[in-house]
């Protein structure tokens, strides 16, 4: 049985499988790589995962939702035609068409795979990740950190010895780890980063140009007018990733708006998200330790890589060119499908010892010894510790007569504890005593999944409790398996149905852009390629399917590649 390497990704999901010739991409029904990561749930109750969802975004805005992987590990979700779907069962429905594609790839089942996740994933996140995982029928033993899976793709695995600075810039998140390279060992040395920055925010700073260029608030839009202005927002994006400017066109409240934005103007809007991404990139290289002068190489990841500004924020902080893959949004997925042939100890790939680090500081609230009516946070493992890691602690009571020990698990970098993120807690009763004089000892296991185990023991009954924290927001057992039910009654379209679908989203997305004469036209050719496919005699349709994507073509207008 294969195991595959995924990128789970905000704005895009790939799959891809470790082979004689090295990493191979897997295509969907549709032949493409990249598979949009957005869901429709269409008229007759089937799942649309890919192109056509996204399509429908504008046309079925009620039955359609995108860029859920930024509400992982929370218990935020979307209702599409009237049942409420959350993060991981939106994105189990992204999981299962993939497994699907690389089944009828290899003709066999896709029961294992290697997925990636942002280095800077929370605790709760990475849950959630397994979670969706487990939904879709897939075992997953092995999360990798994108910039590690990136770092693979690049082949720097094969190189002797070295520092690398990955940057990662996706649809939704921003990673940056600097690895080391020496004597057959991969070692994260420091990871940071933003789990809500990415190519999407360039993109609203965009839409928020638009609007204020024609005196719109975009809150005050209806949901099919605001996927038009987002789309639109986003064909500029990458229009102007390749040239210095781009007209616009898009029908808002009945009225077409037209104009063109330039690059600088672009790039004064997302100066504040620049500031952003320049943050963690000096807290990774500090965590480090590192003399900037000595990193080997800079290597850009993620689709949003593209925009000319990221490249120049990165030359101007280094000082030097960074590496660009030509490919920026395919190399997770590759080195996901590295990662997934040295967990099967393929013999294509040599020995590599892969080390990572705990991404972010996990420690316990306490009360704050200056100052009794504060809590601080009291770190057990902090930011950057190279993982499998095991610390504990010792803690006592604080009040006479204290018949517990409640240990609250946080994960963050502020003193405060209700500044972070709270993991759980676990309650360790205690005799009652004077304060001071009964404890506990807490140890903290975080493995490579980024799992972390909690253990406490009481130091006079030696009664221990141990027990691997779900957050609040995560799925219970028994949710994951009943979801898992209703989600296997969810069928999604035979493949062979693939393009007609995608044709008729993309022509329905067309038609509600578009306004007179053109709309008409647009409502004709559809109309026609329906009845057509209703014929009971059409044996071959992809000779109809070549015509009508190619009539459709005339009203697109295409993103230019960066």
């Amino acid at each position: 049985m294969a195991i595959a390497g995924i990128d789970l990704g905000t704005t895009n999901s790939l799959i891809a499988l470790w082979t004689e010739d090295g990493p191979q991409l897997v295509e969907n029904a549709l032949g493409d790589t990249l598979t949009p990561s957005a869901i429709s749930i269409a008229e007759d109750g089937a799942a649309l995962v890919g192109r056509p969802a996204a399509d429908r975004l504008i046309t079925h805005p009620d039955r359609s939702v995108a860029s859920f992987k930024r509400w992982m590990g929370s218990s935020a979700g979307a209702r599409l035609a009237g049942r409420f779907y959350r993060a991981e069962e939106l994105s189990a429905l992204v999981l299962r068409a993939l497994k699907e594609d690389a089944e009828a790839k290899t003709g066999g089942p896709i029961g294992e795979a290697v997925i990636s996740v942002p280095a800077y994933f929370s605790d709760p996140q990475r849950k959630a990740t397994l979670d969706a995982a487990r939904l879709a029928g897939l075992t997953v033993e092995r999360l990798v950190n994108e910039p590690t899976a990136a770092a693979l793709a690049h082949g720097l695995d094969t190189q002797e010895e070295g520092r690398f600075l990955i940057l990662d810039l996706g649809g939704g998140t921003f990673d940056v780890s600097l690895l080391h390279k020496f004597e057959g060992v991969m070692e994260v040395r420091a990871s940071a980063g933003d789990s809500h920055l990415g190519g999407d925010d360039f993109r609203d700073a965009l839409t928020a140009v638009i609007a204020r260029r024609h005196a719109i608030n975009p809150d005050d839009l209806p949901r099919p007018d605001l996927a038009r202005l987002m789309r639109e927002a986003e064909r500029i994006k990458h229009a102007l990733s390749a040239q210095e400017n781009a007209p616009y066109e898009v029908a808002l409240l009945d009225e077409t708006r037209r104009g063109e934005i330039t690059r600088l103007e672009f790039e004064e809007a997302a100066q504040p998200l620049l500031r952003r991404l320049r943050a963690p990139i000096e807290r990774a290289v500090a965590d480090a330790r590192v003399d900037p002068q000595t990193i080997d190489q800079i290597v850009l990841v993620g689709g949003a890589t593209r925009m000319p500004m990221t490249r120049a924020l990165v030359t101007r902080l280094f000082g030097r060119f960074p590496l660009a893959h030509p490919r920026p949004d395919q190399v997770i997925a590759l080195g996901a499908a590295v990662q997934a042939g040295l967990k099967a100890r393929h013999a294509a790939l040599a020995d590599l010892v892969m080390t990572d680090v705990c991404p972010f500081t996990l420690g316990i609230s306490v009360r704050d010894p200056t100052a009794p009516d504060q809590r601080s946070m009291s770190p057990l493992i902090e930011r950057n510790a190279v993982v499998p890691i095991s610390r504990s602690g010792r803690y006592f009571t604080v009040d006479d007569n204290q018949a517990a020990i409640v240990v609250e698990v946080y994960q963050g970098e502020n003193l405060r504890p209700s500044q972070n993120i709270k993991i759980g807690d676990l309650r360790m009763p205690v005799p009652m005593a004077p304060a001071g004089r009964e404890g506990v000892e807490v140890r903290f296991t975080y493995d490579v999944n980024g799992a972390l185990e909690v253990e406490v023991a009481a130091q006079t009954t030696g009664q221990r409790e141990r027990r691997v924290f779900r957050n609040e927001a995560n799925l219970s057992t028994e949710d994951v398996d009943a979801r898992f039910r209703a989600l296997a009654e969810i069928k999604t379209p035979p493949r062979d149905q693939a393009e007609n679908r995608a044709l008729i989203a993309r022509a329905e997305r067309l038609y509600a852009e578009s306004l007179g004469a053109q709309r008409e036209h647009i409502k004709r050719m559809l109309g026609d390629f329906e009845t057509a496919l209703a014929d009971q005699q059409l044996r071959d349709a992809s000779g109809l399917r070549r015509r009508f994507s190619e009539a459709l073509d005339g009203f697109e207008r295409t993103w230019p590649t960066a």
